[in-house]
């Protein structure tokens, strides 16, 4: 139903946009929070540059990727030196603090209204941040969760023990092997609970979460909402960012809000009905609103 060409707005002057924003959540009478990647890269969850270096110099001089994404696809020879990457990647990305408050800034203005958060991330910076985790949906995973990689069962694992455990024991790139994680059930290898082909196990939790999410949404529909969509891309936009165009166009009293470093963009068709912000979410959020 959309146009193919996109409104573009101007990313020089943000004061009316900022204006709108605070005068919708003000009005607003639900939330509803889209969150992608770019909110984790604004709270300082980058994947290269210093921050890889900081934590990963020894494995980038000998498998000579530059970060952590490129890390985590390259084939290495044995399990033990898999584990031994992803679990500092695990701890540093889910066990770790953001390094910028900026989930603390956006709880802070959203606490006290009826919110619901969906979101592509996996690092689980919102029930860290203290958002209440029967409003949140993770649709892509946990990097907090193993699953069985075969797999037989429909059940996930939380893993914050052993991955400390892989941490703190792994020495020279690699960790002990009696540190392997294997599948209770069926004793295959565990691999991680993330949503990268179709063994992808989506669990009861998951299924809970979702069943909420939808709830949220059916029985809020005809109200005034801000659909806030906070640094969403277009790997997965089915997920939040068509949605959430699809929904504000169906809802008259519905407002769209996109801030996006890169890509503060919207349809024509709800141009209207629209606030978009093209800087960084953090320094976003921390305005008076």
């Amino acid at each position: 139903m959309f146009s193919r060409k996109p409104i573009i707005t101007s990313t020089r002057n943000y004061s009316e946009q900022i204006h709108k924003l605070k005068n919708a959540l003000q009005e607003a009478e639900a939330v509803v929070i889209g969150a992608g990647a770019g909110l984790s890269a604004s709270a300082g969850f980058v994947y290269d540059g210093t921050r890889f270096k900081q934590y990963f110099s020894d494995f980038e001089k000998k498998y000579g990727f530059h970060d952590m994404y490129s890390g985590g696809f390259y084939p290495y020879s044995t399990l033990e030196e898999h584990w031994a990457y992803w679990s500092r990647y695990i701890y540093i990305n889910r066990y770790m603090d953001a390094p910028k408050p900026v989930y603390d800034d956006l709880l802070r203005l959203v606490k006290d209204k009826d919110y619901f958060v969906i979101t592509t991330n996996v690092d689980h910076c919102f029930q860290k941040a203290g958002f209440d985790k029967k409003r949140l949906f993770y649709t892509q995973g946990d990097y907090g969760l193993f699953q069985c990689s075969k797999p037989c069962c429909r059940e996930t694992f939380e893993n914050e023990d052993i991955i400390r455990s892989m941490v703190k024991q792994q020495k020279d790139m690699r960790i002990p092997s009696a540190l392997l994680p294997v599948c209770p059930h069926c004793g295959n290898p565990l691999t991680m609970n993330l949503r990268s082909d179709n063994q992808f196990v989506e669990d009861k939790g998951w299924h809970m979460a979702a069943e909420r999410y939808e709830n949220f949404l059916r029985t809020r529909k005809n109200l005034r909402i801000l659909f806030l969509e906070l640094g969403v891309g277009y790997n997965t936009p089915v997920i939040i960012k068509y949605p959430f165009w699809q929904m504000t166009a169906e809802n008259p009293l519905a407002v769209y809000a996109c801030i996006n470093y890169d890509q503060a963009i919207g349809p024509k068709e709800i141009e209207r009905q629209a606030i978009y912000i093209g800087a960084d979410i953090g320094k976003i959020l921390q305005q008076d609103m």
